[in-house]
């Protein structure tokens, strides 16, 4: 319960009215359908706190093995109780099977933190650090609001606004060294060929040659006058008549 508070942001009512109905372990999906929400001793099961929060999350594969091994230890707890096992269909029940009073959440995980030393930490501090593990690594905001059914993403950026700044930095860093280990691989490489394959804008078309024309073959009778050479005339004078 307390891994998947921290890993996936649910709120307290949301761990505590989790149904086996609402997981497909198959799939790896978590349905946000309902909420148990404590009014002193009496406990209100009803639908989870905005329409935004009604929303489905994805599991990663460690998540769905502690599900199955969680559900294994359950369905012996069963096994022991026998009669007294009230089957309440709750994913995180007492040894009875009767599902969690939300108070007992918050006393369980406070003892918790006392008898292994930390500094004071809230159960909803986990819910906070699941959106800032998620943006820390490469989440957007708008799958941080997804993933905390928060009504409005403007909520999601002015609460995590501290967090937003290093991870700002952190992806300006990764994107130089990107150009940079890319550049490196190939430098000035694109650009000369670039430069030999693409003509320049401004230069001129090449003309084309245009094929020269054939003269025609001489026939035979032109091509024996060209040996002989030019015909000679023989004419006759013409006379003359005197007066």
């Amino acid at each position: 319960m307390w891994w998947l508070i921290a890993l996936r942001g649910l709120r307290r009512g949301e761990a505590a009215g989790m149904r086996w109905c609402d997981i497909d372990l198959d799939a790896g999906t978590l349905t946000i359908a309902q909420q148990r929400i404590a009014y002193g001793r009496t406990v209100h099961v009803g639908p989870p706190k905005t329409a935004a929060s009604r929303r489905t999350i994805a599991l990663d594969r460690v998540t769905v093995r502690l599900l199955r091994e969680h559900r294994r230890r359950q369905q012996a707890e069963r096994a022991a109780a026998g009669d007294q096992w009230q089957d309440s269909g709750y994913v995180f029940t007492a040894q009875d099977g009767s599902p969690l009073h939300p108070d007992w959440l918050t006393r369980r995980f406070r003892r918790l933190v006392t008898v292994s030393g930390l500094p004071p930490v809230r159960l909803h501090d986990l819910r906070h650090g699941a959106a800032s593990l998620a943006l820390a690594a490469g989440a957007d905001l708008k799958t941080v609001q997804a993933l905390l059914g928060h009504a409005s993403i403007v909520l999601t950026a002015d609460t995590y606004t501290s967090v937003l700044p290093e991870l700002l930095a952190d992806a300006a860093e990764a994107t130089a060294r990107l150009v940079l280990a890319h550049a490196a691989r190939r430098p000035g490489r694109d650009h000369r060929h670039a430069a030999r394959s693409t003509p320049p804008k401004s230069a001129a078309p090449t003309p084309t040659r245009q094929p020269e024309p054939q003269r025609p073959r001489p026939s035979r009778r032109q091509a024996s006058r060209r040996k002989s050479g030019p015909r000679t005339s023989h004419t006759r004078p013409t006379k003359i008549k005197t007066a």
